[in-house]
């Protein structure tokens, strides 16, 4: 652990950090529009027994921290990263392969400039007043920043990498009969609800069943931060939005789910329900839009019932819990449930077909592992 990037040169502590600290300072100062020109120029100035190469990596360096997100674009750039964490402010982790790895420490107050800078084109703000902030970097990364007062150690920062492979549905299923049976249950147009823990891959499972869709099908996707890359002709992709920093022009999920019911669309693909706007999506799959995907955090296929439960109760208070009960067991058809273990890998862990017996609460297991025990018994396919 050298504290540096993968070319050496990235969040380190040591002179070339340092140097590069300065270097980028004067760039700032000095006001130039061509600031590979000045950070040449400073290079030479300031280390001129520098090897070439080392020069180079140098500048390259400076012109990260001028133009993109300094020491972390070289994580960013590093395929193999999902996750990359700054914890009080310096302290900088990555996950690779599964692993989370500690790589080096920021300079002191980087990581507000880092923040800012990612907040300041999406017209957001973070403050002592409004300390907690998503957003979304142009390639689809989502960024989680909470700051103090909350962050009592210093600024913390989490980036989610926007996968940039697109993960076959083969290669997430636990077999190719599970595979084949995912398809079966695309086909059926059937409700599905992907479970899983945080950074199981439910995103990445989601997109791939949402892959299986018919191409001639209108799919609208709903997120809080846009991930899914479908490869189908007719997506219309809506994106969440916080209020702004006046407290205006927020558009929560729920809100989307409305507009989405007005817009035509052969399937609902929500990337994920965590609150009120469950009972849209609910209501949404038992009027008629039959085929809808969505994905909550969950344990198990039957805690994932239980947790949307709640979750539209919440969007409902009034509404007695047997009545929810039926609803949610009527509108969703299967979950399947995704875990990731050893090394990073995700997969299936287990399908299950939800029974529709409110009383009962049932599910039976269509598959576990990479073996398929029954075939589905509910299907949509012949509803429209």
């Amino acid at each position: 652990m050298n504290g540096s990037g993968p070319n050496g040169y990235g969040a380190s502590g040591d002179g070339i950090g340092e140097l590069a600290t300065v270097i980028h300072r004067h760039v700032i100062d000095d006001g130039r529009a061509d600031a590979a020109l000045v950070a040449g120029e400073l290079a030479v100035r300031e280390a001129p027994l520098l090897p070439e190469a080392q020069r180079r990596a140098l500048v390259d360096d400076v012109l990260a921290r001028v133009n993109g997100l300094g020491p972390l674009e070289d994580w960013l750039n590093d395929p193999h990263v999902t996750d990359l964490l700054v914890n009080g402010g310096t302290s900088l982790w990555v996950e690779r392969h599964g692993r989370l790895e500690q790589v080096g420490h920021l300079p002191a107050g980087l990581a507000e400039q880092l923040i800012e800078r990612v907040l300041a084109p999406l017209g957001l703000r973070v403050d002592r007043a409004s300390p907690i902030v998503d957003a979304r970097l142009p390639d689809g990364s989502r960024v989680h920043a909470v700051i103090p007062p909350l962050a009592i150690d210093g600024p913390s920062l989490a980036i989610r990498r926007f996968a940039r492979r697109r993960i076959p549905l083969t290669e997430l299923a636990a077999a190719p009969p599970v595979a084949d049976l995912l398809r079966q249950l695309v086909a059926a147009r059937t409700n599905i609800v992907v479970s899983g823990a945080t950074s199981s891959g439910k995103t990445t499972l989601l997109n791939a069943i949402a892959g299986e869709i018919d191409p001639g099908e209108r799919v609208i996707t709903i997120e809080d931060a846009a991930e899914l890359a479908l490869d189908t002709p007719h997506v219309v992709r809506l994106e969440a939005r916080s209020a702004s920093a006046d407290g205006y022009g927020a558009a929560p999920i729920g809100d989307l789910v409305r507009a989405a019911l007005r817009m035509r669309p052969d399937r609902l693909v929500i990337g994920e329900v965590r609150g009120a706007e469950a009972l849209d999506m609910v209501q949404a799959m038992n009027t008629g839009h039959d085929g809808s995907l969505t994905t909550c955090h969950a344990n198990s296929a039957g805690d994932a019932l239980r947790r949307i439960e709640a979750m539209v109760l919440q969007g409902g208070p009034a509404l007695p819990l047997a009545a929810v009960r039926e609803q949610v067991h009527a509108s969703i058809d299967a979950v399947v449930h995704v875990v990731r273990g050893q090394h990073g890998r995700r997969r299936v862990a287990h399908v299950a077909e939800v029974m529709p017996d409110a009383a009962a609460g049932r599910t039976r297991l269509l598959a576990e592992g990479g073996h398929v025990l029954a075939a589905p018994s509910r299907g949509r396919a012949g509803a429209r």
